[in-house]
Formats: structure tokens, sequence, C-alpha cells
């Protein structure tokens, strides 16, 4: 059995992934606040697990992995969004969880295991909130239920941060009723109009935290193999997450691997609103960038490390993904290619398995390997999948080769290049590539073809 190593940011080192129960691999990943459009670092997350995911299927079986990425559907954002809009809550919810749902299935990824959304699991969260009043770990203030970051002596562990050091760089909330400055919601009154459960401490809702610890808990049991995230959600929520769940079951370890995936940038710039380069998966994909191109270039780079999201990036993407469909054309999927498997069982390097992809795809151009090899290897990282290939469906190009190469004959015995230029820059405007030679001339899809700009030669 391949074995697989991760980098776990709670030990800080790269470790063989033991599971629990190799029977049963258990994973929870941090889903998105469904308040609006999923922006390209929501995709990159989303991608990453996605293809760890996959990996944990293939050695350890597709029915053996269960996969949970929770929805987060009661927010401020939210309340802020239905307040600006004047539309329902629930509503917006709704609306954003399918956006996000059909953008995510655009890049590749599987549906997890389970998408629980935070508010069917209410009950749950008030009732660990109770357990932990009741171990005094929590404590009730004008009507919040807080966290008493004091009683849990390894808080600050996962992040490497002393307590002083959290206060210093954390926007912490300055309120009378907390103890400690670092005290977390775990419960607080729900505002007029706005969501809200009856509990033992009035109606509210439930603190941000605490959401993941009780759909993880119920779903996936005290202790489970694999928790990840994006790396902004070490501190404070996944600390805050490990600390509730040890205090409320006994001081066990909530996930035995953590894993952070790093953020994008956009042409070497934090992509960000104030800078003017902030996008959505949407408008990349209503660009016509295909969403197996988007899924390819966050894959360029470790998912530890930051991705840069370039123009060069795409093109070079699309150019290889369109080539490697003409290779696979018709194929059956075989067994993946070992350097690809181990590629991304090396902590799932991705960049190291693009470049096995790239060799392997040479091979299969020369007649020394399968295209079913290659195909399978790529939808290991999620690439090549059946039903995202539209794009890149071949066209027939030869009347066009026909009509060019006639022109430039014709020139050649009048000495007039006129129509052949013309046509030729027809033709770069649609993104075609014409090569010509001693052998003649060539027409092949360029990176930036668009069929519906062809030359009407009718």
């Amino acid at each position: 059995m391949t074995t697989i190593r991760l980098t776990n940011s709670a030990a800080r080192t790269k470790q063989d992934f033991v599971p629990l129960d190799p029977a049963h691999v258990r994973m929870y990943v941090c889903g998105p606040t469904v308040y609006d459009r999923a922006h390209m670092g929501n995709a990159r997350s989303a991608c990453v697990f996605d293809t760890l995911f996959r990996l944990l299927r293939h050695v350890h079986g597709a029915g053996q992995v269960t996969y949970v990425r929770n929805i987060t559907d009661v927010d401020d954002k939210i309340n802020a969004r239905a307040a600006e809009t004047g539309r329902p809550i629930s509503e917006i919810a709704d609306e954003t969880t399918g956006w996000y749902v059909e953008d995510m299935a655009a890049l590749g990824c599987l549906a997890p295991t389970d998408s629980p959304r935070a508010t069917a699991h209410v009950p749950a969260m008030i009732a660990m909130t109770e357990d932990l009043i009741a171990k005094g770990h929590a404590y009730e203030a004008e009507g919040h239920v807080l966290f008493a970051v004091n009683t849990y002596d390894a808080y600050g562990r996962l992040s490497g941060r002393t307590v002083e050091d959290m206060i210093a760089g954390a926007r912490v909330e300055v309120a009378p009723y907390k103890r400690d400055p670092m005290d977390f919601v775990l419960w607080k009154p729900a505002e007029p109009g706005s969501p809200g459960w009856d509990s033992p401490w009035g109606r509210g809702r439930p603190g941000w935290h605490i959401e993941c610890s009780a759909m993880a808990g119920t779903l996936l049991g005290e202790t489970f193999d694999i928790h990840g995230g994006g790396g902004d959600l070490m501190f404070p929520h996944h600390e805050n997450e490990i600390a509730q769940s040890a205090c409320a079951h006994g001081g066990a370890s909530m996930a035995r691997y953590w894993l952070h995936n790093e953020m994008l940038q956009v042409e070497g710039r934090k992509m960000s609103k104030s800078l003017g380069n902030f996008f959505t998966v949407r408008d990349k994909l209503d660009e016509g960038v295909p969403g197996e191109v988007i899924r390819y270039v966050l894959m360029t780079a470790h998912y530890r490390k930051p991705t840069d999201w370039t123009v060069d990036k795409v093109r070079g993407a699309t150019v290889s993904l369109r080539r490697w469909r003409e290779l696979t054309a018709g194929a059956t999927p075989a067994a993946p290619d070992n350097e690809v498997v181990e590629a991304l069982a090396d902590d799932l390097n991705t960049a190291r398995a693009l470049d096995a992809l790239h060799h392997l795809a040479w091979a299969v151009a020369e007649g020394a390997a399968e295209p079913g090899t290659l195909l399978a290897s790529a939808r290991m990282l999620g690439l090549l999948e059946a039903g995202l290939g539209d794009w890149a469906a071949p066209v027939d190009l030869s009347g066009l080769e026909r009509h060019f190469s006639a022109l430039r004959e014709r020139a050649k015995e009048t000495k007039d290049f006129s129509a052949v230029d013309a046509l030729k820059l027809r033709l770069a405007q649609a993104g075609v590539e014409v090569r010509m030679g001693h052998q003649g001339v060539s027409l092949r899809p360029g990176p930036d073809f668009a069929p519906d700009r062809l030359p009407d030669l009718s």
C-alpha cells in the first residue's frame, strides 16, 4: 500500500499518515460561509482537499473514506446581506449554497460525503455548550456564553503563539462581560429580525467556532483523522475548535493531523478588493476560462505555499489540457502512473505531479505509454474528468488549412500576400496558431482559441 505523508501543522513536521481505522478514514474541512459567490481563495482550499480526498480513496478504497465539508449558513455577513437586499436570510443562504456547489463542481470537485449546514445542527451546539459550562470551561454573561481560555492549558499550541502574542496580533472583541480578553463566544443573543433558537440562555444563535466542533463530533466522532482548511483559519478558528472540543471530550484530541493551505496571489500580489484584483470563480467561468483550467492553475504550487494566478499560467494550462484531452480521446482509464501517485502521496505535491503528467503525455505521444494511464493519472488531480471537456472538443480546421494553403500558393506566384496576411490576422483573432513550413500549413487551437470567432468561408 502507498504510504501517504502529510505535513501536520500541529506537529510542524511531515508525518506518515496512519488512520485511526484503516477501514474508515475520516476528514473534516472547513467550508464556506454562504453570503456571496466563492472567490478563488475558497476554490483553492476546495481543490486541495478534493485532491486529498481522491488520494485517500485511491489508497484506502472509495467506500472507506468519509469527507465532511460544512456550510456556515448563519453568520453576521449573511444577516448584513439580507438587510442590504431586503431578502429573507434563508433565501440568500439557499441561493449562495447552490452557487458554491455549482462552482466547485465546475472545477471538477467531487461532492463530499456530507455537507452539513450549521442551522441543522444547532441542538448539538447547544448541548456541547451546556456540557462545557457544566465542566467549568464556559460561563454565561449577559445572555452570552463564553469559553474560558485559561481553563485549557494547551491553548495556542496549534498556532505556536502565546496568549500575549494572540492578544497583540488579533482583533479581540472588547466586551465588559468577558472575564478574559481571549475568551470567545459559544452562544450569543439573536438580534431582532435575525435567525435565533431557544436555549437555556435565551433566544440566540451559536458562535462560529462551536459550529464546526459540534458538526465534526456528530458526524465523525470525538477524534478523527484529518482536519483541513485555509491557513487563515489556524488562529483563532482552529485554535478555538481544538480547545472547546478537547474540553468537551475529556481531553481527547479533536483531529490527529491538521492541514492548512496557503492563500492565492494575483500576478504576484495579494488578492484583495482594495487592490482591484479580486475575482470570484464565477467571474472567470463567465469570462470563458474553463473550470479545469482554473483547477490546473491552482495546482501549480504546493498547497503549503502561496499560488500565483497569472495570465501566462492560464494560457499554459489551456494548451496542456487541450493537448492531454486530444491524447486521451476515446481512452478508458487504466491504473494511474506510479510517479503521479507517489508525488501526491508526498504531502500532496501537485506541482511534481503535474510535471509527471507532462512527461507521461510526451510518452503517450511517442507511443511509449498508454492513453488510459494518462487519463487515470490526470483524474487523480481532478483533471480530464468526463463532462468537463466540452471547451476542448476537437474542431475541424482542415477546411481553413486548405483555404489558407491555396491563398499562400497563389501569393507565391503573384507576390501579393495581402490576402494571406488578412486571413492570418483573422485566425489570430480567433486564437488559432498558424504554422507554416516546408511541409505546408498547419492550424492549431491556441490558448485563446474562440471557435465563435473563426472566419466564415461559406
